[in-house]
């Protein structure tokens, strides 16, 4: 106990850390009419604790009843059931192990090797003598030359502005007169031949 000063008027003031003295309770801030008197904020925290302990001792014993019902409880899950919990480790350490295998095995080893090589643009030079030999006319040098950069008929019909039957005359004539049976062999003679670029 702690007497708030010696004044014989603040008799009543005696601060008591249990909270209680004779004249009822006291609290050390407040004084008599006559007095005003503080003490410290360290002193009241203090004041605080002492009267408050039985609170605070149950509070940390319930707090350490709980650690110890966890400890318990995880203990007992370990020992009943350690197969499960082994298992599961197990398990989980392989799905892992499987993931990082897959992502490694799956993807591609690709690699990129650069090769520069320099490229001959020779201007292209119409063969006048094998397209008078072939008889091609112009409009079937225009279409062989649509043939070539892989339009439809419907397609060459439209660029050049004819009707899709035309198309089709002038497509039977070249094959006829190069000598082939489809579109392909068509364009690659043609090319062989110095007809189209």
């Amino acid at each position: 106990m702690m007497r708030c000063c010696d004044d014989i008027k603040c008799k009543h003031l005696l601060f008591v850390a249990a909270g209680k003295s004779d004249q009822g309770y006291c609290y050390p801030f407040i004084s008599d009419k006559l007095h005003q008197h503080t003490i410290t904020v360290q002193a009241f925290m203090i004041a605080a604790i002492i009267r408050n302990r039985q609170n605070i001792t149950y509070g940390i014993s319930l707090a350490l009843l709980l650690l110890l019902l966890k400890w318990l409880e995880w203990d007992f899950v370990i020992t009943s059931h350690s197969l499960e919990v082994y298992i599961g480790a197990i398990a989980l350490v392989f799905t892992v192990l499987g993931i990082w295998l897959a992502t490694k095995l799956t993807k591609p080893k690709v690699n990129t090797v650069v090769i520069e090589k320099p490229v001959v643009v020779t201007e292209f030079k119409l063969n006048e003598a094998e397209l008078n030999r072939l008889r091609i006319s112009t409009r079937e040098l225009e279409v062989l030359q649509r043939m070539a950069e892989g339009l439809s008929n419907q397609e060459i019909a439209e660029k050049l502005f004819v009707s899709l039957n035309t198309i089709k005359t002038h497509s039977s004539n070249i094959f006829i007169k190069l000598e082939a049976e489809r579109r392909t062999q068509a364009v690659e003679k043609a090319k062989r031949l110095g007809l189209i670029p």
